[in-house]
């Protein structure tokens, strides 16, 4: 008798774990000094996909769930706070004390676990892991006031994306001119395509037309002198979404530096490991992603690792890329943990880079991070200025951007302006391909910098005008012709699009004349024809290691304007992604025109889409249409 005890106890242990695991969870949640009442609770459905980090549309997987989950099941000891507004900053909470209420943290932690719940993916497991284990255990030493504890509140808005209204329809009579910095970032695209695939629709200022149209290679006219690093090309077409108005497009294509003839590069790799960067679409992968870009270097290239946290250090002095070995293991050892000290990253950076300046070389600062910086010069405009005065000495800086839920495009976006460099929005190994290693020479390489575009439109031809995009980059008249004044970078290869919105002399307008006054127009040369020309385009750049600008000339002639469908297949598509993207931002000038349509502008000038971008997009908007706002 007394034997069979034992195996009374067992058969009741594996009850418990069939049946009464799940409902201890119950306990735990309400847990006030007497056990509640037992409750089973169902456990959550199996997940449908595992998270591909190398798919150009990621798969929802169950890390987001596991870590709700956590998130949600109070700890006794904890302090409760309501829910994070929409913009508020989310801080960790302080350690419980210890005793009774440590040994109930563990026991729901170990009942977490222990559960029937469905196995996740490992990088989904690792990252509960490591959450219970902060939240668990003062002792492990990272989690500080201030600091990040990873979650997985994707949905709560708190992105930050500077409030930028589009620009406005102007008078030809009263603002002839239109000037502004061209732009190659491709952000925005991604930011976009993560949103709507995630099934949800992005908030409007994430959305800048521009990076949208420029995120797509272009075959556009190529120069063949790198002395003159490109040849603008203008088509002037009706609009797809307004029958009485016209599309001015220009069009710009770089010239593609050959492997044989680009300069050595000196790079320094500016990595965000604060604890904010620990999850899988943050620092895993950026750490993949740079393994790509050192692919795509040459043995003499250097790279130089700087990280920052609650401090930042030195993970790797400038090493020739032939040492490719040690390079990859030092991206290797990085690992997240701690707050943000992105600004004193960023001096190392720079210290780091003029060590091994070579004016003959290419000397570039890549900064991978969320944008969450919480330690030490925090303030935008300090951060701009500190890379103005950097950006003079020669050294450029690009951005990589991470992760969702704290992203901080709008000091992002600053920075990458002021530092003469591109941004890009790495959500997917893919993309990370995609920037890294097929558009590598685009990003490293400049051909051309402080590039600027001006237009004058014939007032007696053009009676309005709107520039679909670029509001971030608007200039005024007299910066055109002074080279003091910053503008964008293009790099080898690049294509650059911009896409005017015009009416023609006597179509519908959006603006009435004015009752009690008449602007005066501004006196043209004798020489043009005032019925000759749409308007005129003027091109500004400077060489890479010049200070005085080049000037390039293009007139655009009533009779240059064809039939839509007689219009390249690159200059319909560009069409096709700026009307998306209007449509995302809510934009009031396209009328009728909705998804159905820029699917079918879209479609039938697809080309030959080697790499499947232009198929992809129009697959985007197919889903677009069906998520509800």
């Amino acid at each position: 008798m007394m034997r069979s005890i034992p195996k009374m106890a067992i058969a009741a242990s594996l009850l418990v774990c069939a049946i009464g695991v799940p409902a201890t969870i119950h306990y735990m949640q309400n847990y006030s000094g007497e056990w509640a009442a037992p409750k089973i609770v169902a456990s959550p459905p199996s997940p449908a996909n595992v998270l591909n980090p190398a798919s150009p549309i990621p798969p929802l997987h169950s890390q987001h769930a596991l870590n709700s989950m956590l998130s949600q099941v109070p700890i006794v000891g904890d302090q409760v706070s309501p829910p994070v507004a929409s913009g508020q900053q989310q801080t960790a909470a302080l350690p419980a004390p210890a005793g009774r209420a440590e040994a109930l943290k563990d026991s729901r932690v170990r009942t977490m676990t222990m559960s029937a719940a469905p196995v996740a993916p490992p990088s989904a497991m690792r990252e509960l892991e490591r959450a219970s284990r902060l939240r668990a255990d003062p002792a492990v030493g990272v989690v500080k006031p201030g600091d990040q504890v990873p979650t997985a509140r994707e949905d709560q808005g708190r992105d930050q994306f500077a409030d930028v209204p589009a620009n406005p329809v102007k008078s030809v009579a009263n603002e002839p001119v239109s000037t502004f910095s061209i732009d190659v970032d491709t952000a925005s695209y991604s930011f976009v395509r993560r949103a709507i695939t995630g099934g949800r629709l992005p908030q409007k200022n994430a959305v800048r037309v521009e990076e949208m149209v420029n995120y797509f290679p272009y075959n556009y006219p190529l120069p063949k002198d790198r002395s003159k690093p490109f040849e603008p090309t203008v088509t002037l077409m009706p609009s797809p979404w307004n029958s009485s108005n016209q599309l001015l497009h220009i069009a710009i294509k770089g010239y593609d530096v050959v492997a044989a003839q680009r300069p050595r590069a000196n790079l320094v790799l500016l990595i965000d490991t604060s604890g904010s960067m620990a999850p899988e679409d943050r620092l895993p992968l950026l750490k993949n992603s740079f393994k790509l870009l050192v692919d795509t270097l040459k043995p003499e290239d250097t790279i130089g690792i700087v990280t920052y946290a609650g401090a930042s250090s030195v993970a790797l002095e400038p090493t020739k890329v032939s040492d490719k070995g040690k390079i990859l293991a030092a991206i290797d050892r990085l690992q997240a943990g701690g707050s943000t000290a992105g600004a004193a990253g960023v001096a190392d950076a720079y210290r780091l880079a003029e060590s091994v300046y070579d004016k003959a070389a290419v000397n570039r600062i890549i900064l991978g991070t969320d944008g969450d910086f919480n330690v030490g010069i925090t303030n935008r405009e300090e951060l701009k200025s500190f890379i103005e005065r950097k950006r003079e000495n020669g050294i450029f800086l690009s951005i990589l951007g991470v992760g969702r839920g704290n992203y901080n495009d709008a000091l992002m976006q600053a920075l990458a302006q002021n530092g003469n460099g591109t941004a890009a929005y790495i959500d997917t190994l893919n993309e990370a391909r995609k920037v890294l290693a097929e558009e590598s020479s685009s990003m490293l390489f400049p051909i051309a910098k402080d590039v600027k575009i001006q237009v004058e439109f014939n007032p007696a031809a053009v009676s309005e005008y709107r520039l679909i995009g670029y509001e971030t980059r608007a200039l005024r008249r007299e910066d055109f012709n002074n080279d003091r004044v910053d503008a964008g970078e293009i790099g080898s290869g690049h294509a650059v699009t911009a896409i005017y919105e015009i009416t023609p002399a006597g179509a519908p307008r959006a603006v009435d004349d004015l009752r009690y006054s008449k602007a005066k127009g501004e006196v043209r040369p004798a020489s043009v024809s005032e019925t000759s020309e749409v308007a005129f385009v003027k091109l500004r750049y400077k060489l890479p290691n010049e200070e005085d600008s080049k000037l390039i000339e293009l007139p655009v002639r009533i009779g240059d304007l064809k039939p839509l469908n007689q219009a390249s297949t690159e200059v319909r598509f560009s069409a096709a992604v700026a009307a998306f993207g209007q449509l995302l931002r809510g934009e009031p000038y396209l009328k009728k025109f909705g998804y159905d349509d820029v699917v079918g502008l879209a479609s039938g000038a697809k080309g030959e889409d080697a790499f499947g971008y232009r198929t992809e997009f129009v697959n985007l908007v197919r889903l677009a249409k069906l998520i509800k706002p």
